[in-house]
């Protein structure tokens, strides 16, 4: 007899009608399904109760939870549920990163379907993404195409892939830092053992060094058995810290100790654990400014910087764009069993013409909304909306901050995008616009004491974290001075 299947976990964020349907959707399968309403239940439960597969509907609240969710914990897979036709609520859901949509209700064979297409994808339930289509080798050359920068990166990697060096990648959000670390790995003597990633700055900080390195029984409340952390679950292959300059200060000193002794303790524990363990960061900030202003421990720095890494942005290897929408209009018309024929030319050079500010993880994501909703003009008029200017700082090709253009450009574009904004899109602009002057409003008044503003608020702690994460609300050094968190 072979033992029982476990059953997959499921977490349905919708109002309790919606929650209804998609239980006697689910009820024959092999589901263990839990549901919230409201966005601080969901986000417990994703932190708690460690679903497989979300599903979240985009016909009442929902947009606002997938951004949450996304920004909570990206990789999980989401599918966005819509009761009637909503192509413009499915095609935003998409543009926050939902990985398939589904009409309710709906034949269940047909919802079990996707949910364990997204469970099965191995571990995070991530879909082909083309960070997932590198492991095969045939697949690492779409990451040079024919940009002579990246063929200065491919090189490097060659170079540094067979020995041990710490090597610190580093670009725009988008750019494929990832790729490149996985890459580095699958080239290296290391890669039949585990390959590691640990976004920094998906985690809060005070589980930040539980999960990197784990906890021993009695450490805490709740903690009531030994748990192995990423550098155990690494140990003879490669770890990934990704985002690295979120890391808290504190945690960079135990970091430190890993890279210059091999070891490290869980905590709780008296006692250092040995570890054989490859270290690759990324950052999408210059990590010389956070040294200067003594947000990042300079002995660190130079211990991960051991060799450094620039990927340049799309905007700067432009001609390898219609090479990046054949490969993902083909991997996502397969993958969603849509078969969608070229773009047409005028859209391929409105393309060219586009700066993307998200880089390929932009593209990548445009081209998954033209597959799912199939119209080629709205993704040119999304080409055509201005954006607004991106908060984090450029880089150039060595690596400096540019300066950000002026406040009366910014105010520009932002009159000029409002234009062409749907009613319900600046509705909820302008809610989040008083949700957010209402927060920096009663943190000012606590002096940016976090916990006492959620009781004056009204919300949980973790929810108030959430937001300031989601708004970038970033306290400034006078209001951090005399601020006591309890």
């Amino acid at each position: 007899m072979f033992p029982p299947q476990p059953k997959t976990r499921v977490l349905a964020v919708a109002e309790e009608a919606m929650q209804r349907i998609l239980a006697s959707q689910l009820q024959e399968g092999n589901f263990d399904v839990k549901a919230a309403a409201k966005d601080e239940d969901a986000l417990r439960l994703l932190r708690t109760w460690n679903p497989s597969v979300v599903l979240v509907n985009v016909n009442a609240d929902g947009l606002r939870v997938l951004e949450l969710i996304r920004q909570s914990q990206p990789e999980i897979p989401v599918i966005a549920i819509s009761a009637g036709a909503a192509p413009e609520e499915i095609f935003q859901a998409s543009k926050l990163g939902a990985n398939d949509w589904l009409t309710v209700p709906c034949d269940g064979g047909a919802l079990a379907l996707r949910i364990a297409r997204l469970a099965e994808k191995g571990g995070n339930g991530e879909e082909p993404q083309l960070r997932d289509r590198v492991r095969k080798q045939r697949d690492f050359t779409m990451l040079y195409g024919t940009s002579p920068k990246m063929e200065d990166v491919k090189d490097t990697i060659e170079q540094v892939a067979g020995t041990n060096v710490t090597v610190l990648i580093r670009g725009e959000s988008g750019t494929g830092k990832e790729v490149v670390a996985r890459m580095i790995h699958a080239k290296s003597p290391r890669k039949q053992n585990p390959f590691v990633k640990v976004n920094c700055a998906a985690i809060p900080n005070e589980l930040l060094e539980s999960e990197l390195f784990g906890y021993e029984q009695g450490a805490f409340t709740g903690a009531t058995r030994q748990k192995p952390g990423k550098f155990d679950q690494a140990n003879n292959g490669t770890i990934f810290l990704d985002e690295i300059s979120e890391m808290h200060p504190s945690l960079q000193a135990k970091l430190l100790h890993v890279l210059q002794d091999g070891e490290f303790a869980r905590l709780g524990s008296k006692h250092d654990v040995t570890s054989d363990v490859r270290v690759l960061a990324a950052t999408n900030k210059p990590l010389e400014s956070a040294v200067a202003e003594g947000q990042f421990r300079e002995d660190l720095f130079y211990r991960l910087n051991v060799v450094s890494i620039h990927i340049p942005p799309l905007r700067e290897r432009r001609q390898e764009i219609p090479v990046f929408l054949d490969f993902f209009l083909s991997r996502y018309s397969e993958y969603y069993g849509k078969q969608r024929g070229a773009f047409s030319a005028y859209a391929v050079s409105r393309m060219m013409e586009y700066n993307w500010p998200g880089n390929i993880r932009e593209l990548e994501n445009l081209v998954k909304r033209f597959v799912i909703v199939g119209n080629e003009a709205q993704i040119i008029r999304e080409l055509s909306t201005p954006k607004p200017l991106m908060r984090s700082v450029a880089w150039n090709s060595a690596t400096e901050p540019l300066e950000e253009n002026s406040a009366q450009a910014t105010e520009e574009l932002e009159r000029r995008e409002t234009e062409s904004l749907s009613l319900l899109e600046i509705g909820r602009r302008a809610a989040m616009k008083a949700e957010r002057e209402a927060i920096e409003r009663v943190l000012t008044q606590t002096r940016w004491n976090r916990r006492e503003a959620a009781k004056i608020l009204k919300v949980s702690y973790k929810a108030l974290l959430n937001k300031l994460k989601l708004m970038e609300i970033e306290d400034g050094k006078e209001q951090k001075k005399g601020a006591s968190e309890s």
